[in-house]
């Protein structure tokens, strides 16, 4: 099929593309037209644990109305789906959002959702991409992947030629998601040469590794980075040592790992489930499942690669929530330490993996939280640990060769103060997309404080549009100049009811921490 400005308009309210696997038919949004639930790639139970294919080409006008099946994912940890959703393993499907294309090629934003890398779709209403490309007049994507037990459980210990297991499925089908945009979205009125990755918690985490895998250059020109926890990203051995495990919950013995292919995806999910509390539960701070480091897709632990130079050199915002770890103690989850008693174990953990680290490191680190002992210092460890630390080794990294920008996300709305979440993980998803009141009662507006977070919101919408056009996030709307994030100013723009910039805001945890990566192997 051609790929060119092939466009067909039949009523107004539709608008049918002519894309690479076939005709595609949107349908009109505000000023803008959705395209929903097109096939990037093939998967199936006959690609399980393996890369995707091409997807075949249909024929006649495909209709994009709605969104595509979301993967099958973890039950233990809940986010919230759109009613009727299809699970399925054939997912890989993206969903398009822009104005009508008209021969001028617009930049490209697309979305990688997060998850903790087990649950998650491009489905949820908090990723509608209508508000983005109305406002900034650009081409929104956002993407499914696999996620959990058949997207970030690596079972190539087990690899035979009759039953071959690959590695980093999830991050292998974000790869064919952007080789999609590179080959298709000029009939959308994208610029293929102009696509802004973006992405928030194991999103975020994967745009970090995939800015360090040969594979993904030149498949993104700019990343923004909200939340990513970089140094969750393992070791081979770790990795088989949790598949096997996994093999013992499902009751298939190491010889016969070639039965998962054929098992009911419902069983795998099951024991992804629990192999999930378990794992989380005896190492505090660790996930079961995430990328890892196979010297092939994931040739180093990424933020040592990008702290050797080794990242692509393209710009760069990044940042964290002032306040990330609340929401975990507010849910009761498993994946973050969240106690004194938890946040210890993690560091006995840590320590265990690196048989050199001076025991006097930990207590430099400890000893920079005087309140540790109590549930705020044990949440701030943790927030500091999984998200802070390492967005900061990344910017002094990165910045040494590519134009990088830092924020830290700090505004909240009353209810969300009252309820001590604050500016916790994920809280900046509504302001970025400018989608509020996505959940079922939702209690952000409670309290009041709607017109201060749509200002919040607007400014973050700007400042991320107009790094998505020309690389800087500088907003023509009289807000704080942003500048780069350098390391000797360490310039970072605190995102609240009035943006400031400062500089080194985090200089005395940084100094405890160190510029050693300190995660799990």
């Amino acid at each position: 099929m051609p790929t060119g400005l092939d466009v067909t308009a039949t009523p107004a309210e539709t608008l049918t593309v002519s894309a690479r696997d076939g005709d595609a038919r949107g349908y009109a949004t505000g000023t803008v037209f959705a395209w929903k639930g097109i096939p990037y790639a093939a998967a199936g139970a006959a690609r399980r644990f393996r890369s995707a294919v091409a997807p075949s080409p249909w024929l006649g006008e495909r209709d994009c109305r709605d969104f595509g099946p979301i993967a099958p994912q973890a039950k233990t940890v809940q986010v919230p789906m759109e009613p009727g959703s299809v699970v399925d393993e054939d997912c890989l499907s993206l969903n398009v959002w822009a104005p009508r294309p008209d021969g001028t090629p617009r930049p490209v934003m697309v979305w990688i959702h997060g998850g903790a890398y087990c649950v998650g779709s491009s489905s949820q209403s908090v990723y509608d991409g209508r508000r983005l490309a109305e406002l900034g007049d650009v081409v929104v994507v956002t993407v499914n992947y696999r996620t959990g037990v058949l997207g970030f459980l690596d079972l190539s210990t087990f690899s035979t030629d009759e039953h071959p297991f690959e590695t980093n499925i999830g991050l292998r089908d974000m790869i064919a998601a952007f080789e999609w945009v590179r080959e298709c979205i000029a009939a959308f009125g994208g610029d293929p040469d102009n696509v802004t990755a973006f992405g928030e918690s194991s999103g975020a985490g994967s745009i970090t590794t995939l800015m360090t895998s040969p594979r993904a250059e030149d498949l993104f020109h700019k990343a923004i980075v909200q939340s990513a926890p970089a140094t969750s990203v393992y070791g081979a051995e770790r990795a088989a040592s949790v598949a096997r495990r996994f093999l013992e919950i499902v009751g298939v013995s190491e010889d016969e790992a070639g039965r998962l292919c054929e098992l009911p995806i419902e069983k795998l999910t099951a024991a992804g489930d629990v192999l999930l509390d378990e794992v989380t539960t005896s190492v505090p701070g660790t996930l079961s499942m995430a990328p890892v480091v196979d010297g092939d897709l994931v040739p180093r632990y990424p933020v040592a690669a990008f702290q050797k130079g080794f990242a692509h050199r393209i710009p760069l915002i990044i940042g964290t929530n002032k306040d990330e770890a609340s929401i975990f103690r507010l849910t009761r989850s498993p994946i973050m330490p969240v106690t004194a008693d938890t946040v210890n174990q993690m560091f006995t953990a840590i320590a265990a993996d690196h048989p050199k680290l001076p025991a006097i490191r930990v207590a430099e680190i400890i000893s920079a939280y005087p309140d540790w002992s109590k549930t705020s210092g044990a949440l701030a460890v943790s927030r500091d640990a999984a998200f802070r630390m390492p967005c900061l080794w990344i910017a002094d990294a990165h910045s040494k060769h590519s134009p990088t920008w830092v924020y830290r996300f700090d505004h909240a709305t009353p209810m969300l103060w009252a309820a001590r979440v604050g500016a916790g993980h994920a809280t900046e998803l509504p302001y970025v997309f400018g989608n509020f009141g996505t959940l079922n009662h939702d209690p952000t507006f409670w309290l009041g404080g709607r017109k201060a977070a749509l200002e919040v919101s607007g400014r973050v919408q700007r400042r991320w549009l107009a790094f998505a056009q020309h690389g800087v996030p500088a907003a023509l709307d009289a807000s704080k100049h942003w500048a780069p994030y350098r390391e000797d100013t360490r310039a970072t723009l605190l995102i609240d009811k009035t943006d400031t910039l400062a500089s080194d805001p985090d200089k005395e945890l940084r100094a405890a921490w160190g510029d050693k990566v300190m995660g799990f192997r």
